[in-house]
């Protein structure tokens, strides 16, 4: 049988197949995250557009559409795309295209994932359609002042978003370590918040 487990920088084993709480450490997370570039890396600036970047605005995009949400759920919409640090980015053709086997493999990720830092190992529905809402408002930003999109061509695909959601926001490129440090500080920012 073919191995089918990743060595993690922190030591830990990660089994793809099947996937356990104990194997998972957000420094590993924030790492891969931090080296996962986004659209494939076709972005402009220095740096590549980290999934890691992404999670940061993702999360503060649901706290602002959601206000006084927990932290709990906040920390989820943090973590929504974790499975990504071992799975890669891919963009939703190569998705569709691999079809239910890739769909599986995430399923999995994410739930050992949430089992790690104390959430349900599937998100309530409205949480999980609130934090999805966050993501499309952070691909309509992403497609346009980053990859390359006209306004009109963002808002076709991914929807206008509200102004008093965005204003203030902008999409930075920043050295993966940055990046990885401000990943880890929100996440235990969190759970700290969530333990107080």
């Amino acid at each position: 049988m073919k191995r089918a487990w990743q060595r993690m920088l922190s030591g830990r084993r990660l089994d793809l197949l099947d996937p356990t709480p104990m194997d998972i450490e957000i420094e590993d997370i924030a790492h891969g995250l931090a080296f996962v570039a986004r659209w494939n890396g076709q972005t402009t600036g220095d740096h590549a557009y980290s999934v890691a970047e992404h999670s940061l605005l993702v999360e503060e995009l649901f706290a602002r559409a959601n206000p006084g949400i927990g932290a709990r759920w906040r920390l989820a919409a943090l973590l929504h795309d974790a499975p990504e640090y071992v799975l890669g980015d891919m963009i939703s053709p190569v998705k569709a295209a691999i079809g239910a086997s890739y769909g599986e493999l995430d399923r999995r990720l994410t739930a050992a994932v949430h089992l790690r830092f104390g959430l349900p190992a599937t998100l309530p529905a409205p949480i999980k359609k609130a934090i999805k809402a966050a993501d499309l408002v952070s691909a309509r930003l992403e497609a346009e002042q980053i990859a390359g999109f006209s306004a009109a061509e963002a808002d076709k695909l991914f929807g206008r978003p509200d102004a008093g959601l965005i204003r203030g926001l902008a999409i930075r490129l920043r050295p993966p370590p940055e990046v990885r440090a401000e990943y880890t500080a929100r996440h235990h920012a969190l759970l700290a918040e969530i333990s107080a």
